[in-house]
């Protein structure tokens, strides 16, 4: 185990304080690379936001380094957490990284590429149903798909019971690409799911099909029914369970604890990596307005930054920095109280957003020294940040 203090470093040029009431002071952006389009953002702000740092000291301590490939991550009511493995089981550890329990018992996943186990989420009412909460790559003779199950944790904490699948995303595709697949609870505690558009060309259009599921944010009950105000209810041709369109690869999912409000995190193509508030019947441009290129250099499609119709992302980033997870911070320092989280896979780095009236008014990289792709993140009940990357190390970022 590694633990090292983090102290604030003063900063080489002059601080900027911002008019805007209650807006942080900030420095120069924290992106120096060259951006890979001249695409200009819709507002102030938007992209490349001044700088912050973080004042209060931190440790940072691998407390894990060898989870198999660590992709959802939640703290169980007792303070324990519950991290999902890529290739088809979920563990129980303890708050020091110690494995204490493999739980068993999942369907057939498909481990490839982008699939397999994927997200997980316990019932707000878990310390009495003891309900679990998945998404998956399911297997099938048409193509994969992305799945939601659940299962009550059995009495020992060793398997799953009465496990059902209660929804599916429609079509099938013979694919292991960009499932999205992150699970939240909303106030109500009905389930939101992020469905990503499966990535190739032939299906990638779909984001903008209401009769398709894929490319979405989805809205179902607990035994995964529409819920009953969702936009696209009775309207012809359009799946009932479908809250939002026009998604890429949404891998980050998280519910403001103030506001209420739903925030997604997405994959850009080359460029174009998004933060997006999600509200009920929005259309967030996916393929067809994206401030991305292809991975070749070419346009996509028009090469559309902004149309009528569709929502503009309140923030993103230029070279992509892979958004593999996000939550709002509820811990025990006080200076990042419900700041933003993202983990960047690509960009090797934890980012840090200060949002302020559902606007990004700062920005801070942290950890980008450790040279880790953050997969999964979630503030513990003890205040502390739990962090796992693709390099099967867990991470405790905690107030010194």
């Amino acid at each position: 185990m590694f633990s090292k203090v983090y102290k604030p470093l003063i900063l080489g040029i002059a601080l900027i304080s911002l008019t805007t009431a209650g807006r942080a002071q900030t420095g120069e952006p924290v992106e120096k690379n060259k951006a890979n389009t001249t695409y200009k953002p819709a507002f102030a702000g938007q992209t490349r936001i001044g700088s912050v740092k973080t004042k209060t000291l931190y440790t940072v301590t691998v407390i894990n380094s060898e989870l198999k490939g660590p992709w959802g991550i939640h703290a169980l009511p007792d303070g324990r957490l519950l991290i999902s493995g890529k290739p088809g089981t979920m563990q129980i550890l303890t708050t020091a990284g110690k494995v204490v329990k493999t739980i068993t018992g999942f369907p057939e996943v498909q481990f490839l590429s982008q699939g397999g186990l994927l997200d997980v989420n316990i019932d707000p009412d878990f310390t009495k149903n003891r309900m679990i909460y998945w998404t998956y790559a399911q297997p099938g003779a048409a193509g994969a798909t992305l799945a939601v199950a659940k299962g009550k944790l059995s009495a020992d904490e060793t398997k799953l019971e009465n496990v059902k699948v209660i929804w599916e995303a429609y079509p099938r595709y013979k694919g292991a690409g960009q499932f999205g697949s992150r699970l939240v609870f909303d106030k109500q505690g009905n389930i939101f799911v992020s469905s990503g558009d499966r990535q190739a060309n032939d299906i990638r259009v779909k984001a903008q099909d209401l009769s398709a599921t894929t490319g979405k944010m989805i809205h179902i009950t607990k035994d995964g029914k529409p819920v009953y105000n969702n936009p696209f209810i009775g309207k012809d041709d359009a799946k009932p369970e479908i809250y939002a369109f026009g998604f890429r690869n949404p891998d980050g999912l998280a519910v403001n604890p103030v506001t209420g409000g739903l925030w997604e995190a997405e994959f850009g193509p080359r460029g174009g990596d998004e933060i997006n508030l999600v509200k009920a019947g929005g259309n967030y441009g996916w393929p067809f307005v994206t401030y991305g290129i292809e991975y070749s250099g070419e346009k996509v499609y028009d090469g559309i930054q902004q149309k009528p119709g569709t929502v503009q992302p309140v923030y993103y980033w230029d070279p992509v920095i892979s958004p593999g997870c996000m939550m709002f911070y509820t811990g025990n320092i006080a200076e990042w109280k419900n700041n933003l989280f993202v983990g960047g896979l690509s960009g090797q780095h934890i980012i840090r957003l200060i949002i302020k009236n559902n606007k990004v008014v700062g920005e801070e990289r942290l950890l980008a020294d450790k040279n880790e792709r953050w997969r999964c993140i979630t503030t513990g009940t003890d205040g502390a940040i739990y962090a796992g990357t693709d390099n099967g190390k867990l991470y405790r970022i905690a107030k010194q």
